[in-house]
């Protein structure tokens, strides 16, 4: 047969999109999408959608969601950020990997494996997958009331395990979410805001906007994003770099709140200063793991403050020798 339309950069070995996109099977069982797609092009071509059109994007995800991993019940507010669902997969495979090594190589699946999702915005994401893939549960923070609501009514609606808490100050992260009375968690994941500004972000669209040859197309430079978004799922004061920076300050003054800390790191340049931070916070163990996202190659950034032999002991209990062991790697 034809090949599956490509994704960009190599996916996990366990991401269900490895093999790319089969869009003909995915409007089949997803009506929705049928609008969007563009027919193949040839005998050795597959069916594609424009990638440009956010209604195409919302339509592509929605179908993956709904499809591949059986969630009822996604619906997000307009405007709101489309997540790229192989990218943000991916970086759950990555947590999974690093605590299947402190499992005895299993993966540890089950509600019992608990993780903390700073900034969960509208779409609940990554305890939808995290939940679907591996049966985890989460507690998830955003500083956007509405963020929470949408969250919480896909939770709702898809029976998935989170807590969602709102952050009260938008300079915390982890302050203000995990309290002394939560226990630990096994992981935090975070996707931070990339931009330092709106200009910043409103520039970096209208450049893609030009490279794509859409600048002429609704939305246009300035206009929709392919993916959405609202202001504070794209841009924070300082960007990336002063998000990460936060978190790996406050991790170091709670460092048994959970056994990894991680952050996804979009670009590139931002690495050595959080690396000379780390240096700084004294972790006993720093991992940088690559994940495909989209049409780039990103890094996780993880560390521990914990011995290795410390977070098996704590996650075994954590799992409490039963049900929650590991499956296959």
């Amino acid at each position: 047969p034809p090949p599956a339309a490509p994704l960009a950069g190599r996916l996990h070995a366990r991401n269900r999109h490895a093999a790319g996109y089969d869009i003909e099977r995915l409007a089949r069982s997803f009506p929705s999408l049928r609008e969007h797609v563009i027919p193949a092009s040839g005998p050795r071509a597959r069916a594609t959608i424009d990638f440009a059109r956010p209604g195409a994007v919302g339509a592509l995800n929605a179908a993956l969601i709904a499809v591949d991993y059986g969630i009822r019940g996604f619906a997000l507010p307009d405007g709101r950020l489309c997540p790229a669902v192989p990218g943000r997969a991916d970086y759950l495979h990555v947590i999974a990997d690093l605590l299947a090594a402190d499992n005895g190589g299993g993966v540890p699946r089950g509600p019992a494996v608990r993780g903390l999702d700073i900034g969960v915005g509208a779409s609940c994401i990554y305890p939808l997958l995290g939940h679907a893939e591996y049966g985890w549960s989460f507690v998830a923070s955003d500083v956007d009331e509405r963020s929470i609501s949408s969250a919480s009514a896909i939770a709702r609606a898809s029976r998935t395990p989170v807590e969602l808490r709102l952050q009260p100050r938008g300079e915390r992260v982890l302050a203000g979410v995990l309290g002394p009375l939560d226990g630990r968690v096994a992981f935090t994941l975070c996707n931070p805001p990339f931009y330092s500004s709106a200009a910043e972000e409103a520039a970096a669209a209208a450049r893609k906007w030009k490279g794509l040859r859409k600048g002429r197309a609704a939305g246009g430079p300035g206009g929709a994003r392919s993916f959405g978004g609202s202001d504070g799922e794209l841009w924070c004061p300082g960007g990336e770099r002063r998000f990460v920076t936060a978190l790996v300050r406050e991790s170091a003054r709670a460092p048994h709140a959970a056994l990894w800390f991680t952050s996804l790191v979009s670009s590139g340049r931002s690495l050595p200063k959080l690396l000379v931070e780390l240096s700084r916070a004294s972790p006993a163990r720093v991992e940088q793991l690559g994940v495909a996202t989209g049409n780039k190659a990103m890094r996780v950034l993880a560390w521990s403050f914990l011995e290795d032999a410390q977070r098996g002991e704590r996650l075994a209990a954590m799992l409490g020798g039963g049900g929650g062991g590991g499956g296959g790697g």
